[in-house]
């Protein structure tokens, strides 16, 4: 999920499981072997968290550039609206293309569209020449770009790592450590280059991003006949059809829309204006620093527990997710704030490795880019509309009393996951058996 998605790290963090993890589903020819640090997982983990650096910082440069310039929330949110609608509404097309194509040769080609277009946003703001309908434009074009890489990373990840969930939970950790430093380092560099500068480091993120997928050193990865023959159309249908035939998939997601709508989506806005107008913005950033180190725990815990049965370990992490809105709710002081949001942090990066590798192990190869484009779109979706909410409700029931139900709501959807026989019974792949070989030759028959 995305929000919200891997092994043994150098020194002291290994793994007690020393036998590898199957991590491919049938049909994958190109599966990596031998330990995880290879030299194409080293640059791949390099690569993610780099452009998470960058992705962490554009926020705040973004923000900083438009209200230096004059302009109010209402803009900035209408800038980060044109990206996240063009990602959402185009990341399924993203997968269907990504299934028939070299998805190593896209990602890398949408990296380079984006350096462009950063460096052309670092050029508007540098001249202050800030036109709200261009920087609206840039920065849909940099969702168009984003819909076209995210889908790849499914089919990519199993060929350069042996162990799926291992590096799952290693990409997971580099990138929660840069969603702590990417704000800290963007308001560093707004201080001492203008808010410009930092969109010349954004470029630069995924210009070293593109370097290192260049240098991955993967073997020719086979293409179906299906992928050869059908239309765009009659993938994107067959990516459908896997993704509905799959019920802890499309059951996962409908569960996650209602944490969108009614929990997750509202509890962003309002936790940062409850906290900034009763502490000031100074410990927004720090209870963010605190949530974003319980990322990085439950990434490295979820990369030494390896349940059977991955999505029930994910939902009953999940069950501590209700601390993140509550702790604001109740009006606690700041430390338990923090835990709260520490807490809540470690439970969705637990559930993100277990969510992430569930299916890179359980969905064929073939398919991989178009079902994970089904989750994302899916999951992203939702959020918009909650945070659209979240005003509203807000004025008419007061924050903290939204924020109370978004503690409910986080509880319930735990619940709702931990209820579903084909989700909290899912158990983990660890052997390729009939039922692969048969969704193969179902693929290739379409």
């Amino acid at each position: 999920m995305r929000s919200l998605r891997q092994f043994r790290l150098p020194g002291a963090f290994g793994s007690r499981d020393t036998a590898p993890i199957m991590t491919s589903a049938p049909g994958d020819m190109s599966v990596a072997s031998g330990g995880l640090w290879s030299r194409n997982f080293s640059l791949f983990f390099a690569a993610r968290g780099i452009a998470r650096l960058g992705d962490m910082m554009a926020p705040v440069a973004l923000a900083a550039g438009l209200v230096l310039s004059g302009y109010g929330a209402g803009v900035v949110g209408a800038v980060l609206a044109s990206m996240t609608a063009c990602f959402a509404g185009l990341v399924i097309f993203g997968g269907v293309i990504a299934d028939r194509v070299n998805n190593r040769v896209l990602m890398i080609g949408a990296d380079l569209v984006r350096v462009v277009v950063q460096a052309v946003m670092a050029a508007l703001f540098f001249t202050d020449h800030i036109v709200v309908w261009q920087i609206c434009l840039l920065s849909a074009l940099n969702g168009i770009c984003a819909a076209l890489f995210q889908p790849g990373l499914p089919t990519l990840i199993p060929r350069i790592a042996a162990d799926v969930q291992g590096a799952n939970g290693a990409i997971r950790t580099i990138e929660s450590l840069m969603t702590m430093a990417g704000p800290a380092v963007a308001g560093a560099l707004v201080g001492l280059t203008e808010p410009g500068g930092v969109f010349v480091a954004y470029a630069f993120t995924y210009l070293a991003s593109a370097v290192c997928l260049a240098l991955l050193r993967l073997p020719t990865a086979e293409r179906s006949v299906a992928a050869k023959e059908n239309s765009f159309r009659s993938d994107l249908v067959q990516g459908w059809q896997e993704f509905r035939s799959r019920t802890w998939l499309w059951g996962v997601i409908v569960i996650w829309m209602v944490l969108m709508i009614s929990s997750w989506g509202p509890m962003i806005p309002l936790i940062a204006t409850e906290v900034v107008s009763s502490h000031g913005p100074g410990t927004l950033g720090l209870i963010n620093s605190a949530m974003g180190a319980g990322m990085v725990a439950g990434a490295l815990i979820a990369m030494r527990v390896r349940p059977m049965r991955p999505l029930r370990a994910g939902s009953v992490a999940l069950l501590l997710y209700w601390l993140q809105p509550a702790s604001v709710a109740l009006g606690l002081p700041v430390q338990l704030i923090a835990a709260g949001l520490a807490a809540a942090g470690a439970a969705n990066a637990f559930w993100g490795v277990m969510w992430t590798t569930s299916i890179l192990t359980q969905v064929p190869t073939g398919v991989r880019s178009r079902v994970h484009a089904y989750d994302v779109a899916g999951s992203v979706a939702m959020m918009p509309v909650g945070q659209a909410l979240a005003g509203p409700a807000s004025e008419i029931f007061g924050a903290r009393e939204v924020l109370e139900f978004n503690a409910v709501m986080a509880m319930v959807v735990a619940v709702a996951l931990l209820s579903v026989p084909a989700i909290r019974n899912l158990r983990k792949v660890e052997a390729r058996g009939r039922s692969d070989a048969d969704t193969d030759a179902r693929l290739t028959r379409h």
